[in-house]
């Protein structure tokens, strides 16, 4: 999922080299966020045996060694790569619609929430190339706590070719798009607030500084990149969560979809799924 890792590449959006840079930024994501972004995981999907993040990271390292907190890095880094590449590529493209809807010409430029509706638009064609790749992440990330729980057989070799290889076993080629809703569900919203956020800003930044939004420099646009990100998380976390669960949790047989999955969270754990208090 965009977490940012596209920022500063959002910033050449216009230029030719649009759909390379934000590779290079999901790649940078991946490479600083991994350990973070498995912590996360781990609290989605087996929220009583964390106390928090601290915790989370201290236990993996204990019980599973430093590498622990790197599993999933592979798809990880196919994830935001194909994501941010789709998904900037679409964007550009999805501006073009959204002026064929509103019967504007062709290179006129966009309101702040206009933009914000096509990259919203262009989130769909994104979550088909991230689904797959972020099923195999989640699972290797939270094989751990699968094996530990019982769920699955311990002793099992958790590798990208394994996890790939079992899923092509047990539900054959779909068995990649387990959790698609939910990934669809996150993104539109997620990716309407993190574009409207980032332009908004740098509109703001513009406005103030007497200069138009390419020229506000590297800092605010910084910021507004960061803001977009903050408002997509606080707006897509509990679907994320829910994505998770039935990511992982699919992994020992069928499970449910996104809106039993859903309320299953909020009648079991109240309205903070994730947020892991010991019970």
């Amino acid at each position: 999922m965009l977490k940012g890792a596209g920022v500063l590449a959002s910033a050449f959006l216009d230029q030719p080299y649009s759909t390379c840079l934000p590779a290079l930024g999901g790649t940078a994501c991946v490479l600083s966020g991994q350990p973070f972004d498995t912590a996360k995981v781990k609290m989605q999907t087996f929220p009583t045996m964390y106390r928090g993040f601290i915790h989370s990271l201290v236990s993996t390292v204990r019980e599973v060694g430093l590498f622990g907190l790197y599993r999933g890095t592979a798809p990880a880094l196919l994830a935001n790569i194909s994501e941010n590449a789709v998904l900037f590529l679409g964007y550009g493209l999805c501006q073009d619609a959204v002026r064929f809807l509103s019967r504007m010409d062709k290179g006129v430029d966009l309101s702040d929430i206009q933009k914000a509706s096509a990259g919203s638009l262009a989130s769909i064609f994104s979550s088909m190339v991230l689904c797959p790749t972020e099923l195999v992440k989640c699972r290797l990330q939270a094989m751990h706590e699968m094996e530990a729980t019982g769920r699955v057989a311990a002793g099992q070799r958790s590798t990208v070719w394994s996890v790939v290889k079992m899923v092509l076993k047990t539900n054959g080629p779909l068995g990649f798009y387990q959790g698609l809703t939910s990934t669809i569900v996150r993104d539109i919203p997620g990716n309407f607030c993190f574009f409207g956020a980032y332009e908004l800003c740098r509109t703001t930044f513009a406005k103030h500084m007497g200069t138009d939004k390419e020229g506000i420099g590297i800092l605010p646009l910084m910021f507004s990149g960061g803001f977009g990100g903050a408002c997509l998380w606080l707006v897509i976390y509990p679907i994320d969560c829910v994505k998770s669960r039935i990511q992982v949790h699919s992994l020992a047989g069928k499970q449910e979809g996104f809106m039993k999955t859903f309320m299953a969270i909020i009648r079991t754990e109240g309205k903070n799924p994730g947020v892991c208090e010991q019970r």
